[in-house]
C-alpha cells in the first residue's frame, strides 16, 4: 500500500487505498482529506464510510491536498495514525490492574508535545493509560513520539467517540472521576488522600473541561500556587497530579 511520509505524519493517497483501509481497519485512519467540489459516487461512499466508522474528514483545496500527499492523490488522502489504540472496552477492563490504577483523559488537548511529554510521565509512574477523544485531539505522530521518548509505544492508549460517555462508563466500572480545575471545593492534591482507582480529566489551557464531561466528575483537584501565576500547561499539571496519586498509593502501602 503506497504512502508518503512528511516531517510530521504519514499520508495515504488515492481513492481506492483509502476506501479499502476504511473498510478493513478504520482505527488506522486519523483524518480523511477530500478535494473540494469532488462529487462522485465513490466520494459519496467515502464520506458515508467516514461517518459510519467515526473517522473525521475535511474538505480541502487542490493545493493543500498536493502539499500533504503529493501528486496522484485522485482527490483523496488519509492521514494515518502513528500510535496503536486499544478498543475502549479492552482498555477499561485492564486499567484497574495497572501498577497505578489511574486513567488520564484529555479533553480536546491538541498539542502533540504536551501529550507526548505527559505520556512519558504516565508510563514511568505506572498509570493505566491515556484516553483521547477521536475528534479535536492532538495527532500522535513523530512530534508526539519524540516528546514521549518511547512511552507512546508502551503506554496503553485508547480513542473514544464520546468522552463524556467514556467517563460515565469508567465511573460505572468503579473509577472515581476527578477534574483538574480550581474551584472553591477543590481538593489540594498535595495534601489530600486521593481516590483510587481514578480517572483524571485534563482540559485544554484555553477552554478547560467541557460541561458534558465535567458532569460525571465527582471531585475537583486544584494545584495550589504560592505565587501569582496564570496556569501550567497540560503536561506539567498532569505530571504533578499523577505524582500525587502515586503518593497516595505509596502511603496506603
Amino acid at each position: 500500500m503506497p504512502f508518503c511520509e512528511t516531517q510530521d505524519e504519514a499520508m495515504l493517497p488515492g481513492l481506492k487505498p483509502v476506501l479499502e483501509l476504511l473498510e478493513r481497519d478504520p482505527r488506522l485512519v486519523d483524518t480523511v482529506y477530500v478535494r473540494k467540489g469532488r462529487a462522485t459516487r465513490e466520494s459519496a461512499r467515502l464520506l458515508d464510510l467516514c461517518r459510519e466508522r467515526g473517522v473525521r474528514f475535511s474538505l480541502v483545496g487542490e493545493e493543500a491536498l498536493e502539499r500533504m500527499a503529493g501528486h496522484g492523490h485522485q482527490g483523496v488522502a488519509a492521514r494515518l495514525r502513528s500510535a496503536h489504540f486499544l478498543f475502549w472496552e479492552d482498555f477499561l477492563t485492564q486499567a484497574a490492574d495497572a501498577p497505578l490504577p489511574l486513567i488520564v483523559a484529555l479533553d480536546q488537548v491538541q498539542d502533540p508535545g504536551n501529550v507526548g511529554t505527559l505520556a512519558r510521565t504516565l508510563f514511568a509512574l505506572g498509570a493505566a493509560g491515556l484516553v483521547l477523544p477521536r475528534h479535536n485531539s492532538a495527532f500522535l505522530g513523530p512530534g508526539a513520539r519524540r516528546s514521549a521518548a518511547g512511552a507512546l509505544e508502551r503506554l496503553p492508549l485508547t480513542q473514544v467517540v464520546n468522552l463524556s460517555r467514556a467517563v460515565a462508563e469508567a465511573v460505572d466500572a468503579g473509577f472515581t472521576a476527578c477534574a483538574a480545575q480550581k474551584t472553591e471545593d477543590a481538593l489540594d492534591p498535595l495534601t489530600a488522600s486521593l481516590p483510587l482507582p481514578a480517572l483524571l480529566v485534563l482540559g485544554s489551557e484555553e477552554k478547560g473541561i467541557r460541561p458534558g464531561v465535567l458532569k460525571h466528575c465527582s471531585c475537583s483537584l486544584g494545584i495550589p500556587f504560592l505565587r501569582d501565576f496564570d496556569s501550567l500547561n497540560v503536561a506539567q499539571a498532569g505530571a504533578i497530579l499523577t505524582s500525587c496519586f502515586a503518593r497516595t498509593l505509596c502511603l496506603r502501602g
